[in-house]
């Protein structure tokens, strides 16, 4: 049986156990707090062992992509290509959020009150409101890099440096050449480790899926149902675009995509984080769509760190939520300022479970919405973060693919082995 096959067994068995296990479930036995106290350890150690290696692999991948190639012209060609194509794409999915979110109406009549009686209030966030587009553009920079690459929460930073480090490694030259050798061994061992980490892969999502089941159960998607509903079509119209940018822009059938994708997808579903998701994601990409290991080691990693169209449709819809349900008509500047804070909010939103959240408050900040409401869609939250996370990683997935084919260095005979 193959890892993903292994990985999609402990999924279903996670979600049957749990349910079985919920207080509302056919045996009506609440075993959230034991498996909140005796299995959850298991998948957080199983997520934290990835987190681990992941910083080193973002940094040493990047540095290992940009000085692989040589021509500093292509290095800008292709930065240039895959930006241009990370941004549209997020603004694109903001659009369809706001679209969905319209025709949909999700807010339309709900008791706000009611449901924080349901859910809880939760935390506070009242303090989201220090979040700025200015401030959030000045910290891209690092002040210091090994506080940067400490937290899982200056990505972008560490992305920065890494980039700046290799632009001059090429720019140095033969003077670097150990240097540039020891950073693409530096990754070759960071992805064999990760290989052995993978091994663990359906154990922790058995974990991590049977104490979210057991804990969360239906309950609160029966109260939050068309917002669900509206997200996931959402989303799941983002996801079937992508298949239409590869025929149309790669000129490719997207079926071998998908399908050599579900490996990829089935963990960034069950994990939640794309972080967690990248080693898969740059070994699919490379070994069996058929992607150059220069572009692979490049491109993904930077979109893992700022493209994330999951995140940018899911803000743009609970914006709307939140406007409908407190009977706020947006008028077309504050439309136009949603989808630009929403954009950026999903930059800014890290691929970790819940970055989205973080976001928020700068987004509904931005357009004048009450921020203490945000605590009812915590209880559905972690359930639309594996859709989303599922379609941020396809998404950077496949501007990979199409920079790499626009450079004539794709593959296409691995892209269409059935074999791989």
């Amino acid at each position: 049986m193959k890892l993903w096959q292994k990985v999609v067994l402990g999924m279903a068995v996670g979600i049957l156990v749990g349910y079985f296990f919920n207080a509302n479930g056919p045996l009506q036995i609440d075993g959230k707090a034991w498996f909140h106290n005796y299995v959850l350890p298991f998948g957080n150690t199983f997520i934290s062992l990835i987190k681990m290696v992941v910083v080193p692999l973002i940094f040493f991948s990047l540095i290992s992509g940009v000085t692989s190639m040589s021509d500093m012209g292509a290095f800008k060609r292709v930065g240039t290509k895959a930006m241009l194509a990370y941004l549209c794409t997020a603004a694109f999915a903001v659009v369809i959020g706001l679209i969905f979110g319209n025709i949909f109406q999700p807010g339309k009549g709900v008791d706000l009150g009611e449901l924080l009686k349901t859910s809880g209030s939760g935390p506070d966030y009242s303090g989201e409101q220090t979040f700025s587009v200015a401030k959030m553009l000045s910290d891209i920079v690092p002040e210091n890099v090994v506080t940067a690459m400490s937290s899982n929460e200056h990505v972008l930073q560490v992305v920065v440096f890494a980039i700046f480090t290799a632009v001059t490694i090429n720019v140095v030259g033969e003077k670097a050449r150990l240097l540039r050798e020891f950073c693409q061994s530096t990754a070759y061992v960071i992805f064999k480790m990760i290989e052995s980490i993978m091994n663990l892969a359906p154990y922790g999502v058995f974990a991590i899926m049977a104490s979210l089941v057991s804990a969360q159960g239906l309950r609160i998607l029966q109260d939050l149902a068309v917002l669900t509903m509206c997200v996931g079509s959402a989303l799941l119209t983002q996801y079937l675009l992508f298949g239409l940018m590869i025929l149309v822009f790669g000129r490719m059938s997207p079926l071998p995509f998908y399908k050599k994708m579900l490996e990829v997808q089935s963990f960034a579903f069950s994990t939640s984080s794309s972080k967690a998701t990248l080693p898969t994601a740059m070994r699919v990409l490379h070994e069996k769509i058929g992607v150059s290991k220069s572009n692979t080691n490049f491109l993904l990693p930077l979109g893992a760190a700022i493209n994330m169209d999951g995140t940018a449709i899911y803000l743009g819809i609970t914006s709307l939520f939140f406007a409908q349900a407190n009977g706020i008509e947006f008028t077309g500047s504050q439309y136009a300022l949603l989808m630009f804070t929403a954009t950026l909010g999903s930059i800014g939103a890290a691929g970790i479970p819940g970055g989205s959240i973080m976001m928020m408050g700068m987004v509904f900040s931005s357009v004048g919405l009450p921020l203490s409401g945000i605590g009812v869609i915590l209880g559905i939250d972690r359930i639309l973060d594996m859709l989303r996370t599922t379609v941020n990683i396809t998404g950077d997935s496949v501007i990979t693919l199409l920079v790499d084919k626009s450079e004539n260095t794709f593959d296409p005979l691995s892209y269409y082995d059935k074999g791989l």
